[in-house]
């Protein structure tokens, strides 16, 4: 999913059969082992030859996990007169523009449309008046939604339009057997101990491994992987609760943007560009000992660093919560099916379903109802010397501040990490030289 904060006491509702079913399935499953795959839902002709099936579409981009996860299928068997069809589009920064296309024009929409955390503040602001609203649907409990992931689907005027699916609460996943050649900590809680409450303390833990390991590999991946995990855990960032763009004065930016350029200028990068070949290559050569990680990115790691890579790396708490990533659920007014898209919206983004969908794909819940299933709560990764990787993200997650999303935000922190840090990490250009620079192009680039 997108790569890709005083709970009430729920009222009790009837749970559909199904959703016992997944549930159940959902507390014995775990991440030790994988979920027993979901048998294809096969429709069957309806008895009544005139009987007809309303279809409704989901339009997502990227692997977006739910069909993958068998939770279409599980939800025509729940509603035999519904059949789902998925369109996904690769990459988002393609299906983006098209969704704002078709968002204003009226036309050319699915039922069911994902939208990236990036892009939410916008949609909201230029496109609220044509989407439905969700917080009233039936079957959606707002208590049961983290409460700055449910702010970020909801509009100024106090309409949620939007149902969160998945969210990227933050660790540090580190490389025990580099940890253990440095002479630093490798139990987890002991690494989490190294920094715990300050990313200032992550730069002496960097600053100590390169002393005890001067000619080995870095301690992490990029100066551009800091400022975003940084940024990423203040409470103001990019916008203030106005929406007013204020990343030019925020002193969290800035600060952000200083200790990654210290990084970068101490050598303790691989001075790599994220979700590159490069990148992705370095994991297999054991090229850097650690890398702020969403929990989506757990199985990015695994999947690049390989079989070669099982028990060397672990997760341990990042200094401080944040959040990087994570997806919505929006039903467009112009829909034909707007009631049936809301109650398939509603469903999909329910706790029962968000905690399979972790299950069987990694997506982390938004839904804090989740986390009490054993599912979740219990979760540990074998890949990751068995952490407990459901008890790491679901505290991240809870201590994650609340801090507004801005119409731009995905443009402001592409600017900051590809145009600015990026050139301070590979050519030695001078910080200030380059926050200049990102500070024009982000000017440049909202016509300011």
């Amino acid at each position: 999913m997108g790569y890709g904060p005083a709970q009430r006491p729920s009222a009790p509702r009837r749970v559909p059969p199904l959703v016992l079913l997944l549930t159940a399935i959902a507390l014995v499953a775990g991440c030790a082992t994988d979920p027993p795959e979901p048998r294809p839902y096969t429709p069957r002709a309806p008895a009544d030859a005139a009987a007809r099936r309303t279809t409704l579409t989901v339009g997502v981009f990227g692997t977006f996990g739910m069909q993958e996860a068998g939770l279409y299928d599980a939800y025509m068997r729940l509603h035999p007169d519904i059949a789902i069809r998925q369109t996904s589009l690769t990459r988002n920064d393609v299906y983006y523009p098209q969704l704002l296309t078709h968002l204003t024009a009226g036309s050319g929409l699915a039922d069911v449309q994902a939208v990236e955390v990036g892009n939410i503040a916008e949609v909201l602001e230029t496109q609220g008046d044509r989407l439905v609203e969700l917080g009233s649907a039936p079957g959606v409990d707002p208590s049961a939604f983290l409460p700055w992931k449910w702010a970020q689907g909801t509009a100024a005027d106090g309409r949620t339009l939007a149902l969160g699916t998945d969210i990227g609460p933050q660790a540090v996943c580190y490389r025990r057997d580099l940890f253990a050649r440095a002479g630093l900590p490798t139990d987890r809680d002991e690494v989490g101990r190294l920094w715990a409450g300050d990313w200032r303390k992550y730069l002496a833990a960097g600053l100590s491994y390169r002393r005890r390991l001067p000619s080995g590999p870095a301690f992490t991946d990029s100066a551009s992987g800091v400022l975003s995990a940084v940024t990423g855990s203040a409470a103001l960032r990019y916008y203030d609760e106005r929406g007013r763009l204020i990343v030019a004065e925020n002193p969290a930016v800035r600060e952000a943007w200083d200790l990654a350029a210290t990084f970068a200028r101490q050598g303790l990068t691989a001075r790599l560009q994220q979700f590159t070949p490069g990148w992705d290559q370095a994991f297999a050569n054991g090229a850097f000992a650690t890398v702020a990680c969403p929990a989506w990115m757990l199985g990015y790691i695994r999947d690049k660093a390989g079989p070669a890579g099982r028990g060397l790396w672990d997760v341990a708490a990042a200094p401080r919560p944040g959040s990087w990533g994570g997806s919505f659920l929006v039903v467009p007014s112009a829909g034909r099916h707007r009631q049936e898209a809301a109650a398939l919206a509603a469903w999909l983004t329910a706790p029962a379903q968000q905690a399979v969908l972790f299950a069987r794909r990694g997506s982390f819940p938004s839904a804090v109802a989740s986390y009490t299933l054993p599912t979740v709560a219990d979760a540990r990764s074998p890949y990751f010397a068995d952490a407990p990787v459901g008890r790491v993200f679901a505290s991240a997650a809870r201590g994650v501040p609340r801090a507004p999303v801005g119409p731009k935000d995905a443009l402001v922190s592409q600017t900051l990490s590809d145009v600015g840090m990026l050139q301070v990490d590979q050519t030695g250009r001078s910080p200030e030289s380059a926050w200049n620079e990102s500070m024009r192009a982000i000017d440049n680039a909202l016509d300011r």
